[in-house]
């Protein structure tokens, strides 16, 4: 097929690559002039321009925008909006709040523009891992895009089947689901956000507690001098608590055990904290994704070894970089 994708940043650059390196045409434009040189090296046709990437798409057309959420995405779209006709898709992969997927899809609708909110995990390994994508949107333009949602997607490699699956077929197993219609796609990923914030923080805390058994305020015959990093590589070794967030902690523990290349200053990207606002909504109750955020929002005034760990695995998976201190 062939697509635009505007955004060819950390992850648009290499859902770029990876679309071409699965034989679709890519028009890519970014704000960025290099980024467009590099994939246009690797066999994507640069735009300088939307109007340039617009007339460069084949109708019905398809543009992905992959830029950050919030006011860029909403510029991106609306500019889109008025260059592109319709029948024409506008997909958005980044993560925005799924209320705003609701309101743009009404709007784009009554030009007959079809709207496609794509929730989309898989950071910087992406390009090799592929991307798990949480699909919302109207069924007919989710159909006609399902081969650049195959080629994104890791596919079923060598993870298990789930018992019982036998007689079902998704393309869940794939890695890619339409999970509903517009905004069900970032709901979803929304709380895939909020769960990782959960699971990063129990690690967090048990490494630091491991990295703690040593402390002079222990009984000296209750003190344990632990290797936290290879207890990440046991743990990832038969253990039900193994996860791709163990093996990124194992990897950044075995680069330096003490994580002193990390201040624990711990951002987060408003998933969370949106997470937790659809909680209160529904009367669910959510304590152990409360109460990550909350240690988020903490760690940007102390830092323990856990919030080192943390930082460490946003950086693993993402590239998240910590703000500089007082920043």
């Amino acid at each position: 097929m062939q697509i635009g994708m505007i955004g060819l940043g950390r992850m648009g650059g290499n859902m770029a690559r990876r679309l071409l390196r699965g034989g679709h045409q890519v028009v890519g434009y970014a704000a960025d002039a290099a980024s467009i040189t590099s994939v246009a090296s690797e066999g994507a046709i640069g735009a300088d321009t939307l109007d340039e990437l617009v007339s460069k798409l084949q109708r019905p057309r398809a543009a992905w925008v992959m830029v950050p959420a919030g006011e860029a995405t909403e510029q991106v779209v609306n500019d889109l909006a008025t260059r592109m006709q319709a029948g024409d898709t506008i997909i958005d992969g980044g993560n925005s709040h799924y209320k705003d997927d609701v309101r743009r899809a009404k709007a784009l609708r009554s030009n007959g523009i079809h709207y496609v909110d794509v929730g989309t995990s898989g950071g910087v390994w992406g390009l090799e891992r592929g991307y798990c994508l949480m699909i919302g949107g109207p069924r007919g333009p989710v159909d006609r895009l399902e081969p650049i949602f195959r080629t994104l997607a890791p596919g079923r490699g060598d993870i298990l089947r789930t018992a019982g699956r036998d007689t079902r077929e998704s393309p869940a197993e794939q890695g890619y689901l339409h999970c509903g219609p517009s905004g069900a796609g970032h709901f979803v990923k929304m709380i895939h956000n909020g769960v990782e914030y959960g699971l990063m923080q129990a690690y967090a805390e048990g490494f630091d507690i491991l990295k703690n058994a040593s402390s002079r305020d222990l009984p000296a015959d209750l003190r344990y001098d632990l290797d936290v990093a290879d207890i990440a590589e046991l743990w990832r070794r038969g253990s039900v608590v193994q996860s791709w967030l163990l093996d990124l902690t194992a990897m950044a523990l075995v680069e330096n055990p003490t994580l002193s290349n990390y201040t624990g200053h711990v951002e987060d990207s408003g998933e969370g904290r949106w997470t937790i606002m659809a909680a209160v909504e529904a009367g669910v109750p959510a304590d152990v994704l409360a109460t990550s955020l909350f240690t988020r929002f903490r760690s940007r005034q102390e830092h323990t070894f856990a919030e080192k760990v943390l930082s460490a695995m946003r950086h693993k998976f993402g590239g998240h970089v910590e703000r500089p201190a007082g920043g």
